[in-house]
């Protein structure tokens, strides 16, 4: 695939956005994350080259290997994988502009510890497991709640700016919806918060029509012939 037949690619991908978004509202805006994590630097730089700029990482070396290759570009680093604990001090070194994946109470208290010792802050999603499916991480729907108030209350160094989920896994599509419309009806309970990320490369037309407006796109935005 040439530069041209790339950008073609693209477009197709941000008109497919676009049909979506505007089935929800014509000012409803959609932020897409290019999830760059089976991908080299090259390939974010042809991406950066045709005008995406958020890109996520699932791995806290691959996120600290990508931001030194590629410092000179002013690109905005998502984390998006489970955390490790022995992985907290780089992540938070690594200064991602938005923590996606924080999944549990004694997660937030870890990362609460780390950050006010270090004396900075994170901007964070809480990760909702919205079709509680055992090969998921986050907070079943009927928790969530009560955890994000927790964390408001007690972990002061953590910004909660929304919620995250990952669709239903099963080619049921009113099963996806549920998912999808679980977490954002959890999100329009909230106070203060601004992303709904949910819809991957599989499903983010459905996730729009839902409410979200983050997407994570992997394998639509990295072609294999890229």
């Amino acid at each position: 695939m040439n530069e041209l037949e790339y950008k073609i690619h693209i477009d197709k991908i941000i008109e497919r956005i676009e049909a979506a978004r505007i089935k929800v509202s014509e000012h409803h805006i959609v932020k897409v994350v290019a999830v760059s994590k089976y991908n080299t630097a090259e390939d974010i730089t042809k991406l950066y080259s045709i005008g995406q700029r958020a890109f996520g990482e699932n791995r806290v070396q691959d996120l600290v290997a990508k931001q030194d290759a590629l410092e000179e570009l002013p690109l905005e680093w998502h984390y998006i994988g489970n955390l490790q604990r022995n992985k907290l001090n780089a992540l938070i070194k690594a200064e991602p502009f938005l923590f996606q994946s924080l999944d549990s109470k004694e997660l937030a208290n870890a990362l609460q510890r780390r950050l006010h010792d270090k004396e900075t802050t994170m901007d964070c999603l809480l990760q909702i497991n919205s079709a509680k499916e055992e090969t998921k991480s986050g907070v079943y729907p009927e928790d969530a709640i009560e955890l994000f108030s927790y964390i408001r209350e007690h972990c002061p160094n953590i910004n909660l700016k929304g919620v995250m989920s990952i669709g239903a896994h099963t080619d049921a599509q009113a099963v996806v919806k549920e998912s999808f419309e679980t977490t954002f009806k959890i999100y329009e309970q909230l106070d203060n918060v601004s992303i709904c990320s949910m819809g991957m490369s599989g499903d983010f037309e459905l996730a729009i029509e839902c409410g979200s407006n983050m997407i994570r796109l992997g394998s639509v935005m990295f072609p294999k012939e890229l």
